[in-house]
């Protein structure tokens, strides 16, 4: 952590900010829709309506972020949170919950959604030297781990306080959900900070752009195929979705289940720093792939359980690995397209992952609605992932990053 220009620093702040208030949200946001009095199958469509309106707003925003700004479109999706914020607090209708997911930016899993990962990891690893890539990033996620797991925690115990002091249940989700919107103003604040160092030189040899990509064009196309069945798979058991489950399960309440994301979001924080130690010893994609099966293997096991500790303690096992692939998934992609391509590279392969994510809910709320299908959402999703997994080895392994190739032709 050494090192870091005052940019640089700034943005982990942002990033810890923002996924605060992701996991804030996160865990009591289903339980609020169905508290509003929407069945299975309407969540399940206002939750894909969050992602679909988060996926079309963030490809236009990131794939013009290299030329028209990565700070001002920060500043947009700061300003586009506060706006879900204020109508989900304000609104039980169907269709107005509707037009606020599809045109904010709610994170119904704990997980970046808008356009700040692309546009910040962009900005944060502009002057960084290739070595400190992967390190720094590990990093930057932790601070983003830790800060969801503070936002699960301190969202289900306000909901439980506000409970017992006689607050009506929706009444104390709005509470929660106007925390949410504290954070939009926060970043709004935090964004303005930001000096024009973290825009990118211009590229004068660019010439015919497909979603601000020209160099990049084949690899984030092969890429995006890829990030997208892997986040349909994980689209599948979201946070808020596992939070139901548990509940529908073993009746767990807010307060524990925020103690429960709370460790697992930790645990995978902590584990994205191995992840850089391990990238420099097999590489990039080999990590990737060897921390990410097993995780999804114990995925799969969760509903398996019998008990409520085991499937808790399964569940933390799987978090304790499956963020490996995080830090390095962004570094490599960082490594392999023009760094004046950044912003639209990450932008649109995060736009893949949000679109293959989005659709999952649609299939995954109604099973999880029915007793006898609870297990199959993560039966589903630990296969999926899986399949990713070999496919991304198989297409990749052969691509160096060049950090990876210069070692090679060293040693």
């Amino acid at each position: 952590m050494t090192g870091l220009d005052r940019d640089q620093r700034l943005l982990f702040a942002t990033r810890s900010v923002r996924l605060f208030g992701y996991g804030l949200v996160s865990v009591i946001l289903v339980l609020y829709l169905a508290e509003a009095g929407l069945d299975g199958s309407r969540v399940g469509a206002l939750l894909t309506l969050t992602l679909v309106g988060d996926a079309a707003i963030s490809l236009w925003m990131t794939t013009r972020a290299d030329r028209l700004g990565r700070k001002r479109m920060l500043l947009a999706g700061a300003g586009l949170m506060l706006l879900a914020a204020a109508v989900f607090a304000a609104t039980r209708d169907f269709w107005l919950l509707c037009l606020a997911a599809t045109i904010g930016v709610i994170s119904p899993s704990g997980n970046e959604v808008g356009p700040f990962l692309a546009v910040e990891q962009s900005a944060l690893t502009q002057n960084l030297a290739n070595e400190r890539r992967t390190s720094v990033l590990a990093w930057y996620n932790l601070a983003g781990s830790l800060a969801t797991a503070l936002g699960a925690q301190v969202g289900g115990a306000a909901v439980t306080v506000l409970r017992a002091r006689g607050v009506e249940a929706i009444t104390s989700f709005r509470v929660v959900i106007l925390g949410y919107g504290v954070v939009g103003l926060a970043l709004l604040v935090l964004f303005t900070l930001l000096s024009p160092s973290v825009e990118p030189a211009p590229d004068r040899r660019v010439g015919r752009l497909v979603l601000g990509l020209s160099h990049s064009k084949g690899i984030v196309a092969r890429l995006s195929v890829l990030f997208a069945l892997d986040a349909f798979g994980g689209g599948l058991v979201v946070t808020s979705l596992v939070a139901y489950w548990f509940h529908r399960r073993f009746g767990v309440e807010p307060a524990l289940l925020g103690t429960i994301f709370m460790g697992a979001n930790v645990l995978a924080g902590f584990s994205a720093l191995s992840a850089a130690w391990v990238a420099r010893r097999i590489g990039l994609i080999n990590t990737m792939v060897a921390t990410h099966l097993p995780s999804n293997v114990l995925l799969a096991l969760v509903p398996l359980m019998p008990t409520l500790p085991l499937a808790i303690g399964v569940l933390l096992l799987r978090f304790s690995i499956s963020q490996m692939d995080v830090p390095t998934r962004q570094s490599y992609l960082m490594a392999v397209v023009s760094p004046e391509e950044r912003s639209a590279a990450a932008g649109v392969t995060g736009i893949a992952r949000t679109l293959g994510a989005a659709l999952a809910p649609l299939i995954a709320a109604p099973l999880l609605a029915s007793s006898a299908l609870l297990s199959v959402p993560f039966l589903l999703s630990g296969g999926i992932k899986s399949a990713y997994d070999l496919a991304l080895w198989a297409s990749f392994r052969a691509v160096r990053p060049p950090e990876e190739a210069a070692r090679a032709r060293s040693g």
